[in-house]
């Protein structure tokens, strides 16, 4: 026996490359119902998943499509329908307009991914340059016994950790401002690691992509030395459908 693994919804009738495959080294094959297609591998029904060699190729299968200009609704890794029925009579046919329309609004489109990580040192000389009132608090605290200042530190390391999230929200919300004018929508996440003060999606239409590109070489040459950016894509539209809770990057 066997199921049918889901990677996404395309449009019908859209070239897929032909050595696409996924999970199991399987092929991607399209499951078509009017204009609109699944993307579905065929498996043995008793085989696990959930490795993250499963992961990745589930991402693979996701990112080659984006790179090769195919728009794509990519779904949650996991989702497994029990044959090629189920995957028409379920999924595609009932909810066909929805994925037809929301096709159309991302047709032409790409997801970039903008990490931002301070250079902590920069950053901290910043604050002390900012904030002569720490520096003088550090200064006095190295004259005091560690026992005898204990609340007094945990105060000043309070002091600094408090600078440092204010700076790196404006400097978060300015990123965003300069970016978001190359883009047709923005979204920003909390930052996943203390480090982090940027993780921002941002859609962007194909025929954009060099003028973004450009936007955010321009902010690292401004930020270099103080903000190390990491920018990924192109990426299926991950943030930007209601098909897919696992974030790419």
């Amino acid at each position: 026996m066997s199921v049918r693994y889901i990677y996404g919804i395309t449009g019908a009738g859209v070239e897929l490359p032909a050595d696409l495959r996924g999970l199991g080294d399987r092929p991607v094959e399209p499951v078509a119902h009017r204009d609109c297609a699944v993307l579905a591998s065929e498996l043995d029904a008793d085989r696990p998943i959930g490795t993250r060699e499963d992961l990745l190729a589930h991402e693979r299968v996701l990112e080659r499509l984006a790179r090769d200009e195919v728009t794509v609704l990519p779904f949650r890794f996991g989702a497994v329908l029990p044959d090629r029925d189920s995957v028409l009579g379920e999924l595609l046919e009932p909810n066909h307009d929805e994925f037809a329309a929301e096709l159309a609004q991302l047709e032409g489109m790409v997801q970039l991914t903008l990490k931002g990580k301070y250079v902590e040192e920069t950053v901290l000389g910043e604050v002390m340059r900012e904030r002569p009132e720490i520096v003088e608090r550090r200064e006095a605290l190295k004259t005091v016994p560690e026992d005898a200042a204990y609340y007094d530190r945990i105060q000043l390391g309070e002091m600094i950790a408090q600078s440092l999230e204010d700076k790196a929200r404006g400097d978060a919300e300015y990123a965003l401002d300069r970016l978001a004018r190359h883009a047709e929508r923005t979204i920003a996440h909390p930052p996943r690691r203390s480090e982090e003060i940027l993780d921002a999606a941002f859609l962007v239409r194909r025929d954009r992509r060099a003028e973004f590109d450009r936007a955010v070489d321009e902010l690292g040459q401004e930020w270099n030395g103080r903000v190390r950016l990491r920018l990924l894509g192109p990426l299926p539209p991950y943030d930007f459908t209601g098909h897919a809770e696992e974030r790419g990057g």
